[in-house]
């Protein structure tokens, strides 16, 4: 099974910028919706963005117009370009199919955007 490795997070002001990356151990070619998750404390985890093997991209209302989702087919890699992040953005980001279908999740990635 691929195993996911998240990585790119940090403690940023608001307003500021981070660009996440996830790093798969195998092709994630097979899989045709990869996309990214939160969870903030004490909150369940929520779906974020997410991208289909064409390249066709989709998200939350919440981050829509501020974070940019990418795939690299050939190196197994997708990203999340976060701009203009809020406190609210602050949480655990992992990647995953979408949708969740059971696949392990990786460790995450911590994201805090202090005010």
């Amino acid at each position: 099974q691929v195993q996911l490795v998240e990585s790119g997070g940090g403690l940023v002001q608001a307003g500021g910028s981070l660009r996440l990356s996830c790093a798969a151990s195998g092709s994630i070619f097979t899989i045709n919706v990869m996309g990214w998750y939160r969870q903030g404390p004490g909150k369940q985890r929520d779906w974020v963005a997410a991208i289909s093997r064409s390249g066709i991209t989709n998200y939350a209302d919440s981050v829509k117009g501020r974070f940019t989702i990418s795939r690299d087919n050939a190196k197994n890699t997708v990203d999340l370009q976060m701009n203009s992040l809020k406190p609210e953005d602050t949480a655990v980001y992992y990647c995953n199919a979408v949708p969740w279908r059971g696949r392990s999740w990786g460790q995450g990635t911590q994201v805090t955007v202090s005010s």
